[in-house]
């Protein structure tokens, strides 16, 4: 149908009285002509009109053959079908009540999870032309990006880091900051422009020239104040002076929505640690005009041996085989996909649950209609009539229950934005918009055709001498038992799948959360503690701020000891160093070792309980700067890089320096970069380094690290501890902020937040699918007890006791549970193999979790079958033979 004849008939529908009377008027002109044209032929006026009338016909029918041809009649029965639709779910409340909650439920959590999927996986990147960029699949240092972009043809590259922590100063207190260090070119390949001033010019990022910073929106606000005059001014950024030269739009959160300012790359090649060893970076791209991705991938694949060659150290020929690039966006969400598309299959399954719910409601409801079905059939209307009401009648529903699940999807989506973690990528971006209303909208209707088709098409099947007779309740129940029964299963197999799904997250999130880090977290509290780079550059200045700060820490009331470490296990805070290892000959082909460094004051090992194996711990003369430069290497490293021989006395080099560290110690593995693993997989091993002016941290000798984590064992308030820390810190040197004060146990636990949130969420819509399977078959077997009357009267008025009653329906409720439990868990060893990635410590196919979701489906279908079959042991045999 044309948009123009849709408005023409909607047009009629509006205006249907005077449309009408202009139709019998016309009608009646044309009598009238034929009433003259018979006059000529002799009859007086009354016989002519009477003769016309008869010719004419029926003038009723000939207004709806006109009507018809006008359009009118399809959308004046829709309308009637509505109208009548709507004066039927008002005689039933309790179901509408309990039908609209259902599908609320279930089109609400589709909803929901598909705003998180719109705006994390199907919205494009809010940059210019955003299906031109790409990023590679892999982390590169500094030179290896400058090569890139000198090199490429077909590319525009740019580079990031992740978060730089950077010290603000000057502006009242001292503020820690999350910014990110850029390539100057990093927004002009983006395609953003500020909100004030300009990005960041060519060569900004060369030594000399990097004295700016752009700020973001949220820092502009609050510490500025938004002062549109902002541009020009200087503030100090770890005690160098920068210019601001302008502040970003709201919406652009890029890399992370923690990053407040933006600060240019300092690419520096003569210091070959940060330029080729210690910055490992994500790099992406804009496509040139008229390059395919094709085009670009091959160009980046003839560009991987020039990057190799150019290392500041030997590296193995097959260095990055398997990087290439591909589209930005696909990057972002590479990690979250996974998890998002298992929520929408679960939230699908709750649908689908949801609709086998509503549809065993309405073959119930039609036993009491099949009298009205009957008469209608009786009166003329045809099956196809009868069925297109019927399903009007569903649709409706459908639609009413996808309203209120527009109300569920609102707040449903402000609890799901809580519970995802806070760095999720383009979280910012999820809301309710056109193309979610489009899809609640689509799925309204698809699921009212779902769950109306069959009960429908059944219901319009009346025997007309067995409905008149009987109301029609034997020979419905005849014909939707075995639907309604199979509809159960189905329920009881879904919600199955969805329970074993959670109770496998569930179980994985156990053993994460109880797995052996390498290390006693309990009792520590933690703060970062950062003076300014150039703090540090004095020869012992930073370590004799540390010693007086640990020992005052020590002295508090409730501290039983104080360490500092360089970063937090699973921070992501490390040096990566290019190693020369003694007695180990790198094999043709190989790539020189990298090894992890933390930096650790001595007392670090003994307060974090990592064991020592061989040798012995650091000491505070080893921090000395006369002190001879030793390590200590994890046991996982000993073993890869001497195995079977005594590490103690071996001797480690990092490439650009000209000093050995000897090895004095052996200790235990530690969990660094997630709760699984140590390490990154092309990190070769861990080593740690004593505090002071030899520890290597990516720098040249006596310049140790600035920024340092506090660690204390203590008992006591958490913010009080912090409170007098602060003190402690002001009153060395109020130019230090002291920030991310926490619990250790809490850094963990904000470590596990993603899976946290996956098995929350699984398991919230597992409960929802147990729910709802227990009203279906509370409703199936009240609806059987209801049909069975007649029969379970007679048992008992044949000498049937209550139990044997209670006994039958009871099982019959059981016996359609263990089916559906059996296919489900069927279904459930294929399904939950998809989340293989998802699982720690627990195998898709874990016994114990599918016996106990197997138990507790069959409970729930008992207790949910118990009171129908309750008031079945009470029908009194006499009222039951009077009523039939």
């Amino acid at each position: 149908m044309k948009w123009k004849d849709f408005g023409l008939r909607l047009r009629a529908l509006l205006f249907r009285r005077r449309m009408d009377e202009e139709l019998q008027e016309e009608l009646q002109f044309h009598i009238e002509m034929q009433a003259r044209k018979n006059q000529r032929n002799g009859p007086d006026t009354a016989e002519a009109k009477r003769q016309a009338r008869l010719q004419f016909g029926s003038v009723v029918r000939a207004a709806e053959e006109c009507r018809e041809v006008r359009g009118i009649s399809s959308i004046e029965i829709l309308a009637k079908d509505l109208h009548f639709a709507l004066r039927m779910l008002r005689k039933s409340p309790g179901f509408t009540a309990v039908a609209l909650l259902t599908m609320a439920l279930g089109i609400g959590a589709n909803t929901a999870i598909f705003s998180i999927v719109n705006g994390i996986l199907l919205l494009p990147l809010p940059y210019a032309n955003p299906s031109r960029l790409v990023a590679t699949t892999s982390d590169y240092p500094k030179g290896a990006f400058v090569v890139m972009r000198d090199g490429s043809q077909s590319m525009d590259f740019a580079a990031n880091t992740d978060s730089t922590e950077l010290n603000l100063t000057g502006l009242n207190s001292p503020e820690r900051l999350i910014g990110s260090a850029v390539s100057a070119n990093w927004f002009s390949v983006l395609g953003v422009h500020p909100k004030v001033g300009r990005t960041f010019h060519p060569g900004e990022d060369q030594p000399g020239k990097d004295g700016v910073v752009i700020l973001s929106y949220s820092l502009w606000q609050r510490r500025f104040g938004s002062d549109p005059n902002i541009v020009g001014r200087t503030i100090e950024l770890e005690g160098q002076s920068r210019e601001i030269v302008g502040a970003m739009p709201p919406n652009f959160t890029y890399p992370s929505p923690k990053i407040e300012l933006w600060i240019p790359l300092h690419l520096d090649p003569s210091k070959p640690g940060d330029y080729w060893g210690a910055s490992y970076m994500s790099v992406l791209a804009r496509l040139r005009p008229r390059v395919s991705l094709e085009r670009a991938r091959a160009e980046f694949a003839a560009l991987r041996p020039k990057v190799v060659a150019a290392f500041a150290w030997r590296m193995p020929d097959d260095s990055f085989k398997n990087s290439t690039v591909m589209p930005l966006q696909n990057l972002l969400v590479f990690d979250v996909k996974p998890k998002l598309i298992i929520l929408l299959v679960a939230v699908g399954l709750l649908l689908l649950i949801a609709c086998a719910n509503v549809a065993n409601l309405l073959l119930a409801r039609a036993t009491t209609r099949q009298r009205e079905i009957a008469v209608r059939t009786a009166l003329g209307a045809a099956r196809g009539r009868i069925i297109r009401q019927l399903v009007t009648e569903s649709v409706l529903l459908a639609v009413l229950g996808g309203g209120l699940g527009l109300l569920v999807a609102y707040y449903g989506l402000s609890v799901l934005k809580t519970t995802l973690p806070a760095d999720t990528q383009r979280l910012v971006t999820v809301a309710v918009d056109a193309r979610v209303l489009t899809f609640t909208a689509v799925l309204a209707l698809l699921t009212g055709l779902a769950f109306g088709a069959m009960p429908a098409t059944g219901s319009s099947r009346v025997d007309l001498v067995d409905a008149f007779k009987t109301a029609g309740a034997k020979g419905q129940s005849e014909k939707s038992h075995r639907l309604s029964r199979g509809l159960i299963i189905g329920e009881v197999a879904v919600a199955a799948v969805l329970v074993i799904g959670a109770g496998l997250l569930i179980k994985s999130l156990w053993s994460l959360a109880n797995s052996n880090q390498g290390y006693r977290p309990e009792g520590i509290f933690t703060a970062s503690i950062s003076p300014n780079d150039s703090f540090c550059e004095s020869i012992g200045r930073c370590q004799a701020f540390y010693n007086d700060l640990l020992a005052r820490v020590r002295a508090l009331p409730g501290v039983t000891d104080a360490a500092a470490s360089d970063g937090l296990p699973l921070s992501g805070i490390w040096q990566t160093i290019p190693s020369d290892i003694d007695g180990y000959t790198i094999k043709p082909g190989a790539h020189v070792p990298m090894l992890m460094e933390r930096v650790v004051s001595p007392e670090y090992l003994h307060l974090m309980s990592i064991p020592l194996f061989q040798g012995r711990a650091f000491t505070a003369a080893d921090s000395a700067p006369n002190a001879e430069r030793v390590v200590l290497i994890s046991k996982t490293t000993a073993e890869r890089f001497w195995p079977g021989k005594n590490p103690i006395g071996q001797h480690i080099k990092p490439r650009w320096l000209n000093n050995w560290w000897t090895v004095i110690g052996v200790v235990g593995d530690v969990k660094e970069d997630t709760m699984t693993t140590n390490h990154p997989d092309w990190i070769d091993g861990e080593m740690y380094t004593p505090y002071g002016p030899h520890a290597i941290a990516g720098r040249g000798p006596e310049a140790p690290p600035a920024a340092m984590t506090l660690l204390a064992r203590a008992s006591g308030d958490v913010s009080q501890i912090g409170a007098e820390l602060r003190g402690l810190v002001a009153g060395i040197n109020p130019e230090v902020p002291v920030s991310q004060m926490q619990t250790l146990p809490g850094w963990i636990s904000q470590a596990v937040a993603g899976p946290r949130s996956t098995a929350s969420l699984f398991s919230i819509f597992a409960g929802l699918a147990v729910l709802l399977g227990a009203v279906g078959i509370y409703g199936v077997i009240s609806y059987f007890v209801a049909q069975r009357t007649r029969e379970i009267g007679i048992r008992l008025a044949l000498g049937a006791r209550g139990k044997e009653v209670l006994f039958m329906i009871v099982g019959q409720s059981a016996r359609l549970a263990l089916l559906g439990v059996g296919i489900g868990l069927a279904g459930a060893l294929l399904l939950t193999r998809l989340m293989g990635s998802l699982l720690y410590g627990v195998a898709p196919s874990d016994p114990l979790i599918y016996t106990v979701v197997g138990a507790l489906l069959l409970m729930v279908a008992l207790a949910a079958s118990y009171v129908p079959a309750r008031r079945a042991m009470r029908v009194d045999p006499v009222v039951a033979l009077r009523h039939e």
